[in-house]
């Protein structure tokens, strides 16, 4: 009985951990870097330990590589989602299954998501499938203006999904902050404000806080959370949409000059562009906001991205407020969206190279990991995508999956669904529908 005991534990505990990382080279490929450029016809990809080694025209094969053969496939990196809620929510209407949100807790800014990510949540096997590596997974405010840490993660098939845990601080601005700070946008403003002078305290003498009492705006837990915030070690990710409200976080940068904030949203972006683009503010927006669907989106536009990226803004795309526990894959087809809208006349686009990069190297440097994900540059994590068409048309699927060189499985709760109810026959399985 105890060697079945220790052959369960060991099972259990072979099944958390990650399978090893294969040495592959991906040939006869149309290899996609993912920077911008253009798709390479005849390309090889090498990825070496969990790592790229090299994409493009050319590129030598480690010894004992497991070689694939694309057959000129489209071999692109993994698509990093900018924004989501995804391991954190499972069924929106049973709370027990929500942990995006802790609007009972006398803590904020601290909040640290990463412990609530669940590798197992059916959305991940789900986007995996249809070519996202990575997202970024971010709280949701409802206590304060500040939601707490976010985090980024991988989308393998194993526990071990954190890549960066407490990646960034998440807060809400706009209508929404003004409505979690006490009503207005000046109560907003004031919060933040008086929670950064209150971390600048803490910096200078954390053991101050001790006398503070419960009934401070900033617990010592909340203040300390926003340190890193403040010396730009941690980019503050902030939801905003209205042009003024965007004008005024720049001039706020002005004043905390260490402040690294990324606009989220933004769909009025493009009218203060230039503001953004001196600012050196990166922008994650949305794609679709292309109706003024609340007071604070009044000049949306579905050209918002094409004019940011045009005025020099780094701009990727993310998915706020759009089903974004769920969804992250829909994000391709907004990429594509912005390829089509490229060729109307009087419209801004993107090319094929610039909306794939959205989705994958520009979400990953706005919070600074360009250098880790987003792109098959040299050296960056080996999530690589084969896919049987363009990425980016709706049509296409992932064939396989790469993260961090090992290959995943592409079965999901919906594919099982559909290949059980594909051709239903009586007996072992539910009562098929008459008609």
């Amino acid at each position: 009985m105890r060697g079945l005991k220790t052959l369960a534990v060991l099972m259990a505990t072979a099944a958390a951990l990650p399978a090893a990382a294969q040495d592959v080279v991906i040939t006869n490929a149309k290899v996609v870097i993912g920077d911008g450029s253009e798709p390479i016809d005849g390309g090889t990809v090498v990825i070496r330990g969990g790592r790229v080694v090299s994409a493009g025209r050319g590129g030598a094969a480690p010894a004992g590589a497991r070689t694939i053969d694309a057959g000129g496939r489209w071999v692109t990196p993994g698509i990093v989602a900018g924004f989501t809620r995804m391991g954190v929510v499972e069924v929106d209407g049973v709370r027990d299954t929500d942990d995006s949100s802790a609007a009972n807790s006398v803590f904020n800014a601290a909040l640290d998501l990463a412990p609530a990510v669940n590798p197992k949540a059916s959305p991940i096997a789900i986007n995996r499938a249809e070519g996202i590596t990575r997202a970024v997974v971010a709280p949701d405010a409802r206590g304060s203006i500040f939601a707490g840490q976010g985090a980024v993660i991988d989308l393998g098939a194993d526990m071990n999904a954190l890549t960066k845990p407490r990646a960034f601080q998440f807060m809400e601005w706009g209508e929404t902050g003004a409505q979690r700070a006490g009503g207005s946008r000046a109560a907003a403003m004031a919060m933040l404000k008086n929670a950064l002078f209150e971390a600048q305290a803490y910096r200078r003498n954390p053991s101050s806080f001790d006398d503070r009492g419960k009934d401070a705006l900033l617990t010592r837990a909340d203040a300390a959370a926003l340190v890193p915030v403040l010396s730009g070690q941690m980019p503050l990710l902030v939801h905003v949409e209205r042009a003024s409200d965007i004008l005024n976080l720049i001039e706020l940068k002005r004043e905390f000059a260490g402040l690294k904030p990324v606009l989220v949203g933004a769909t009025e972006g493009w009218t203060v562009a230039r503001e953004i683009a001196a600012a050196g503010i990166p922008v994650i927006a949305s794609a679709l906001a292309d109706l003024p669907i609340s007071f604070e989106q009044l000049a949306a536009t579905q050209s918002n991205i094409g004019r940011l990226r045009a005025a020099g803004v780094t701009v990727g795309i993310g998915s706020i407020n759009d089903d974004e526990a769920r969804q992250a894959r829909l994000v391709k087809q907004y990429a594509g969206n912005l390829v089509a809208l490229g060729k109307i006349p009087g419209a801004a686009g993107l090319s094929w190279g610039q909306a794939f990069a959205a989705i994958s190297s520009l979400p990953a440097e706005a919070i600074g990991m360009g250098a880790e994900i987003g792109s098959l540059r040299p050296g960056r994590h080996g999530d690589v995508v084969i896919w049987d068409g363009d990425p980016l048309e709706i049509g296409s699927a992932a064939t396989s999956v790469f993260v961090d060189g090992v290959e995943q499985p592409l079965v999901n709760r919906q594919t099982r669904l559909r290949d059980r109810y594909l051709d239903p026959k009586e007996g072992t399985l539910p009562k098929a529908y008459q008609y």
